[in-house]
C-alpha cells in the first residue's frame, strides 16, 4: 500500500507539474481560445478571448458559442454540429479558415479560425486570430500599388504628349516599341512595326548597310551615332522619303537603343505611348503566437492601493530600476510628476464607482525612467477576477519593432486535483494542437517532453519520434554539435542569451531539408522546463525575394523611361495644379540654364518673363474652376525666360494626363528658326531694293 501510495503521489506531482507548464502556456497565448462540448456550450476561454470580444469569462461560460458569430452564421451553427456528430465528416475540424466574428458591442472583425477535437472526443478547441491589423497592412500595400500605377500613368501621358516618332530596338535591330506618332509619320501600324528590322524605315542604299553598322558598334563599343543628333532621310510605307532629325541614346542596363525622329517637313506635337502595367505587390505577415513569458513588453501588477506587487525583467530593462526597487513602491514612480500627483485619486474613484475608463483599453501615455527621461508608450490594463489585482502592459514606442513582452502571471492554484487532471491534460493538448506555430518543451538535458501537432506538420516526425529525443534533432549538424554545451553553460552561469528573446535561426526537417524560422524561448518558473515556439519564415522569405525582384524590374523600367525623356529634342516640364514643377528632362537644363535640382519644387513661372509670370497662377486657377481649355491641347508661340535673364521665342505644347491631373509641356526653341526667317526677309528686301534700282536705271537710259 505504501508503494502504491508513493507511486500515485509521484504521478499526481507529475500531473501538477505538467498542468503548471501547460496552463502557463495557455495564458500566454496571443490568440483567443474557446473550448466547447458537442452541444456548442462554452467550457473554457482564455484572457485574450475576453479582451478581443468584450465579454467576461463568467459571461462566456455556459453560453452557446454562436454568441460570437454574425447572425447569419449563428442561426445555422448548431445544425452544423448536429450534422458532424451524425455523419462524422470533418469540414472545419483540423483546418484553418478565415471567418467573421462578432464582439459584445455588435461590431465585427475578420479573423482566422483553427479547430481541433480532443482525443477523447468530448470537447472541441478553437483558436481565433484577429486579422484586423493584417487587413490594414494589405490595404496600405494596395495604396502603394495605386501610386505606382499613377506614376506609370504620368509617364504614359508624357510619352503620349511627344510630337516626335519613337523607336526602341534591340542589338539585332529588331523593333521592340513604337509610339502613335511613329505610325502617323510612317504609315505602318504598331503590329506591322513590332518584330521587324528598323531598316524598314530607311532608303534602300542605307538599309543594306545598317545591320553592319550595328555589328561594328557591338564589336568595338565605339559610338558614332549614339548620343548625337544627325539629319538623315527616312522612308514611309508608301515609298516616299522625307528629311528628319535622328537622336539616339542607349538605355542603361537593358541593352536597348532608343531613337527619336523629328519630321523636318512639319513640326507637330503628338503623344508618346509606353504600355506596361505593374501588378499589385503584396506582402503577407503572420502574427506571431508565443507565450506571454517570452513577451518583450514591460509588465506591472499592482493592488488597489497602487502598490507594485510584481514586475518582469523587461520592466527593469526599460525603466532602469531593479525588481527589489520596484516591489512595494507606488506605481506613480514611473509617471511624470503632473500625472503622478493625481493617479491615486483616479484609483480611488474607480474603486468607489466601478466605472472603468482605462481598464480593458489601450491608450498612448508618457512614462518616466529612473534617470528622469520620459518616453511615449502604449498602456494596456486589465483586472484579475479573483485577486482584484490590476495588470498593466507597457510597450515602448520609441522603437517601432514588434517585440513581444514577457508577462509573469501567478500559476493557478492546484487545490482541486483529482483524476480529472488527465482529462484536462487531453483538453489542453487539443488546444496546443490548434496553435499556428510549432511548440517544443524540453528539460535541462535538452530532452523533448512535449510537442504539438504543428511541430509534426512542420518537421515531419511523429509525436512518438520526438518525445524522449534530444532537441538538436531539428538543428543543422554544425549547430547541433554545440547545442548541449550551450545549455550546460546556461545552467552553470545563469546567463540568458537566447531565453527571453526572439532570433532568426535555421531548422532541419526529417527529410534533411532546412528552412528559416523565428525561435522564441521562455523558461517556466516552477518546473524549470524551457518552452520554444518556432515560426516558419519560408513564405515570408519567398515574398521578400519576389518583392526585391519586382523592385529591380520597376527600377529598370523607370531608367528606360528617363533615358527616353532625356533623349527628346525639346525641353519637358511636368507641373501639378499649383503650378509646381514635378519633373524636367535634360533638354530643359540645356535650354534654360537651371539644374534639375533648381527646377524641382519651384513655380513654373520662373521660366516666364515678369509680365506673364505675374498672371500665370490665375490662368491655371481659372482653368481648374471652369474646365475651359485655352492652352491645353494646342500649340502656341510664346516668349521664355532663361536663368541668365535673357529671353527667347519658343513654341509651347501642353497636354493633361488623365489619371494624375498633372500637366505636361514641351517647349521648342525657335531662336534659330526666327533668325533664319529674319535672314530671308532681309534677303527679300535686298532683292526688292536691287529691283527698284534696275527700274530706275532702265528709265534713265530709256
Amino acid at each position: 500500500l505504501i508503494k502504491k501510495h508513493t507511486e500515485a503521489k509521484t504521478i499526481l506531482n507529475d500531473l501538477v507539474k505538467n498542468q503548471s507548464v501547460v496552463m502557463g502556456i495557455l495564458d500566454a497565448s496571443f490568440h483567443s481560445l474557446f473550448v466547447i462540448d458537442d452541444h456548442c456550450i462554452i467550457h473554457m476561454v482564455n484572457k485574450k478571448s475576453c479582451e478581443d470580444f468584450g465579454w467576461t469569462k463568467e459571461e462566456f461560460l455556459g453560453r452557446n458559442i454562436s454568441m460570437i458569430m454574425t447572425p447569419d452564421v449563428a442561426a445555422n451553427h448548431d445544425q452544423f454540429m448536429k450534422n458532424y456528430l451524425s455523419i462524422g465528416i470533418k469540414k472545419m475540424i483540423g483546418t484553418q479558415r478565415q471567418v467573421t466574428a462578432r464582439r459584445k458591442d455588435g461590431s465585427t472583425f475578420p479573423c482566422t479560425l483553427g479547430l481541433s477535437e480532443t482525443p477523447n472526443g468530448e470537447f472541441y478547441c478553437g483558436f481565433i486570430r484577429d486579422l484586423t491589423q493584417q487587413k490594414k497592412s494589405e490595404s496600405e500595400m494596395l495604396e502603394k500599388n495605386k501610386e505606382l500605377i499613377r506614376n506609370e500613368s504620368l509617364v504614359r501621358g508624357i510619352l503620349d504628349a511627344s510630337s516626335h516618332a519613337l523607336f526602341v530596338i534591340d542589338e539585332r535591330c529588331t523593333i521592340k516599341m513604337v509610339n502613335d506618332r511613329s505610325c502617323e509619320v510612317f504609315g505602318w501600324t504598331k503590329e506591322e512595326f513590332l518584330g521587324n528590322n528598323i531598316n524598314m524605315i530607311m532608303p534602300a542604299h542605307i538599309a543594306m548597310h545598317h545591320d553592319q553598322y550595328m555589328k561594328n558598334f557591338l564589336k568595338t563599343g565605339i559610338k558614332k551615332m549614339i548620343g548625337t543628333q544627325r539629319e538623315v532621310t527616312a522612308c514611309r510605307k508608301d515609298g516616299t522619303t522625307f528629311p528628319c532629325m535622328l537622336d539616339l541614346s542607349e538605355a542603361k542596363g537593358s541593352g536597348l537603343i532608343c531613337g527619336f525622329i523629328r519630321d523636318r517637313t512639319n513640326q507637330k506635337v503628338a503623344e508618346m505611348a509606353l504600355a506596361k502595367k505593374n501588378k499589385s505587390l503584396q506582402e503577407k505577415q503572420d502574427i506571431m503566437a508565443g507565450i506571454l513569458d517570452a513577451s518583450f513588453h514591460a509588465l506591472f501588477v499592482i493592488n488597489e492601493k497602487c502598490i507594485i506587487q510584481m514586475v518582469n525583467e523587461k520592466s527593469c530593462v526599460v525603466f532602469g530600476w531593479r525588481k527589489d526597487e520596484f516591489i512595494g513602491k507606488n506605481i506613480n514612480m514611473i509617471m511624470p510628476s503632473d500625472i503622478a500627483v493625481h493617479h491615486d485619486q483616479y484609483m480611488k474613484q474607480y474603486l468607489e464607482t466601478g466605472v472603468k475608463r482605462m481598464i480593458g483599453t489601450q491608450r498612448e501615455v508618457t512614462a518616466q525612467r529612473k534617470d528622469g527621461t520620459t518616453f511615449p508608450c502604449v498602456l494596456g490594463l486589465s483586472e484579475t477576477q479573483q485577486s482584484g489585482m490590476i495588470c498593466g502592459f507597457i510597450r515602448d514606442l520609441t522603437e517601432e519593432k514588434a517585440h513581444e513582452a514577457k508577462i509573469i502571471e501567478k500559476q493557478l492554484a492546484a487545490e482541486k486535483l483529482s483524476c480529472d487532471l488527465e482529462a484536462n491534460q487531453g483538453i489542453i493538448m487539443g488546444i496546443l494542437d490548434a496553435a499556428f506555430h510549432a511548440l517544443f518543451v524540453i528539460d535541462e538535458k535538452c530532452i523533448i517532453h512535449m510537442v504539438n501537432k504543428r511541430s509534426c506538420d512542420v518537421f515531419g516526425w511523429t509525436k512518438e519520434e520526438f518525445i524522449g529525443k534530444n532537441i538538436k534533432m531539428i538543428m543543422p549538424a554544425h549547430v547541433a554539435v554545440n547545442h548541449d554545451q550551450y545549455m550546460k553553460h546556461y545552467l552553470d552561469t545563469g546567463i540568458k542569451k537566447m531565453i527571453g528573446t526572439q532570433r532568426e535561426v535555421t531548422a532541419c526537417r526529417k527529410d534533411g531539408t532546412t528552412f528559416p524560422c523565428v525561435l522564441g524561448l521562455s523558461e517556466t518558473p516552477q518546473s524549470g522546463m524551457i518552452c520554444g515556439f518556432i515560426r516558419d519564415l519560408t513564405k515570408d522569405k519567398a515574398a521578400q525575394a519576389a518583392m526585391m525582384t519586382k523592385n529591380r524590374e520597376l527600377q529598370m523600367h523607370q531608367n528606360l523611361i528617363m533615358s527616353i525623356l532625356d533623349a527628346s529634342f525639346h525641353a519637358l516640364f511636368v507641373i501639378n495644379e499649383q503650378c509646381i514643377i514635378q519633373m524636367v528632362n535634360a533638354k530643359s537644363v540645356d535650354v534654360f540654364g537651371w539644374t534639375k535640382e533648381e527646377f524641382i519644387g519651384q513655380n513654373i513661372k520662373m521660366i516666364m518673363p515678369p509680365a506673364i509670370a505675374d498672371s500665370h497662377d490665375s490662368y491655371v486657377k481659372h482653368y481648374l474652376d471652369t474646365g475651359i481649355k485655352k492652352m491645353i491641347g494646342t500649340l502656341r508661340e510664346v516668349t521664355a525666360y532663361r536663368k541668365d535673364g535673357s529671353t527667347f521665342p519658343c513654341r509651347l505644347g501642353l497636354a493633361e494626363t488623365k489619371e494624375s491631373g498633372l500637366i505636361c509641356g514641351f517647349i521648342h526653341d525657335l531662336t534659330e528658326e526666327k533668325a533664319a526667317e529674319a535672314e530671308i526677309l532681309a534677303k527679300k528686301e535686298t532683292c526688292r531694293e536691287n529691283y527698284r534700282r534696275c527700274i530706275r536705271l532702265f528709265v534713265r537710259y530709256k
